[in-house]
């Protein structure tokens, strides 16, 4: 019992650490020399954007107590969101994605001393909302679309359209992410979820002139990143194992319990009838027997 409790400490540690921590996704483009590469890759015609016009507004966790690598900035009154979907596919990218953007809006209308609930229109920036998608493209659509994807297509007072990246033959800063991430798939799948695995990711980046400038000065630090979020999964998967196997425990002894009330077996019978209860359990359930 002291060991599951422990677990739960250390969850919680690691739930309010989230908070602080920062994936490779949002590490690099924390840089406003990435950010603005990211941006000059979606608007290649402004040709005005200065890294002094940017305003990074990436909302730190939003929408759970996992990680996810969301980032918002705002250049000449558009507001750049973008989501990244890694290897998984799923439509619930647009709920996320709208989310986020009512929660940015928010702030955004704090921050600049706007009242909603006052006659005069408020402003605010124009939005692009866009998800950087790292698996296999296949026949998945250039955009997802609320409606659409959730309704049928059906008039709904709301819509939501998200652009989706994908990997593409060119060498910009989102390309070049994307093939990273590709690159650490496969070597997650050879070494495992192992500091060999990234720094395997690192050197054949590196050797492809993929983010090399980035790896070359932040390589530690990357290094850093990856391998506390292995630890954390790891822990969080042991977590939600004991929370399975505590839960069975309970819901055998209740069953135990029940049938020595009824008279059907005897405390003698309990191992016999419930091999997998634990001794403590057993003797847990013993106890209340003599309070019958």
């Amino acid at each position: 019992m002291q060991e599951k409790e422990n677990l739960k400490e250390t969850v919680q540690e690691i739930k309010a650490k989230y908070t602080l921590k920062d994936s490779v996704f949002s590490d690099l483009f924390q840089n406003k020399k990435y950010l603005i590469q990211l941006y000059q890759t979606l608007h290649p015609e402004d040709k005005e954007v200065t890294e002094q016009s940017l305003t990074n507004i990436t909302i730190e966790n939003v929408l759970t107590d996992n990680l996810y690598n969301d980032l918002g900035f705002v250049v000449n009154n558009k507001l750049m969101i973008l989501v990244e979907a890694q290897s998984t596919w799923t439509v619930n990218i647009l709920l996320r994605v709208l989310l986020y953007l009512a929660e940015t809006y928010h702030e955004y209308l704090d921050k600049t001393s706007q009242n909603l609930y006052k006659s005069k229109k408020v402003k605010v920036p124009k939005p692009e909302l866009y998800v950087i998608y790292t698996g296999e493209r296949g026949k998945r659509p250039d955009v997802l679309v609320l409606s659409e994807e959730f309704f049928q297509g059906a008039d709904i007072g709301l819509e939501v359209k998200v652009k989706v990246i994908y990997e593409r033959d060119t060498n910009d800063i989102i390309n070049q992410y994307i093939i990273f991430s590709k690159v650490y798939d496969e070597q997650r799948k050879r070494y495992g979820r192992t500091e060999q695995a990234i720094k395997e990711t690192i050197r054949i980046c590196k050797s492809k002139n993929v983010l090399k400038e980035y790896l070359e000065s932040r390589e530690q630090e990357v290094v850093t990143i990856m391998m506390s979020l292995f630890n954390e999964e790891q822990i969080m998967k042991s977590y939600i194992k004991s929370e399975r196997y505590e839960a069975e425990q309970e819901s055998l002894k209740n069953a135990a319990l029940t049938m020595i009330r009824l008279g059907k077996i005897t405390v003698q019978d309990i191992e016999s009838c419930f091999p997998t209860l634990s001794k403590e359990i057993v003797e847990e359930i013993e106890q209340e027997v003599c309070l019958f």
